[in-house]
């Protein structure tokens, strides 16, 4: 429990920084903005997964 929490964590960071800060840097290179928006659709599929599994510990 504790290391999906951890993740859990570590994952809403990653995606923060992506939102906020690597695609806005990437607009002016459309390669590297459509990388950084594939990758937080992929880190938000990873938080519901993630969030799907502690609430499954949780019972």
């Amino acid at each position: 429990m504790y290391n999906l929490m951890l993740q859990l964590t570590q994952e809403h960071k990653s995606l923060w920084r992506i939102k906020n800060e690597y695609i806005k840097d990437a607009a002016d290179w459309s390669e590297c903005e459509t990388y950084w928006k594939k990758l937080r659709e992929d880190k938000e599929a990873h938080i519901v997964e993630l969030i799907a599994l502690v609430k499954k510990h949780l019972k």
